[in-house]
């Protein structure tokens, strides 16, 4: 299941990628917008400055910014910073060691399928591709 903490950091990236012009957009113009504490949107914009989905200006005319283009962003890499690995099971995830039942788990071919299906889903969805439903909303 994707948490609050995923599913905002989607919304903030979309809004930043729908009102960032020439500017920083300013984390209280976000949190109003999407009816979110700002509290909280300081937790996740923190985990997007360092996971390097982001960048902060502080100051007078101070915001927040993308470092690529909208279409440059997957939402599988920004709810995998967020939530971290989305493998259906550890032995599936990046750095996992080699599981010694590899060869003969009967379950392992479902968990890959699962994997696969997740991971090519949210991997092929574009920030833009939700930016566009915005739009038409």
């Amino acid at each position: 299941m994707i948490s609050t903490k995923g599913r905002y950091a989607l919304r903030v990236m979309i809004d930043l990628a729908e009102h960032q012009k020439e500017q920083p957009v300013p984390l209280k113009d976000i949190a109003e917008r999407q009816e979110i504490s700002k509290k909280y949107l300081e937790i996740i914009v923190k985990d997007l400055v360092e996971g390097r989905m982001i960048r902060g200006a502080s100051g007078k005319g101070g915001g927040y910014v993308l470092l690529r283009k909208p279409e440059e962003y997957t939402v599988g890499e920004i709810v995998e910073l967020m939530e971290g690995s989305l493998a259906p099971v550890a032995c599936l995830q990046q750095d996992a060691e080699a599981c010694p039942r590899e060869k003969v788990c009967v379950t392992l071919p479902l968990w890959q399928e699962m994997n696969d299906l997740v991971r090519g889903f949210l991997y092929q969805k574009k920030l833009t591709d939700l930016l566009d439903r915005s739009e038409k909303a």
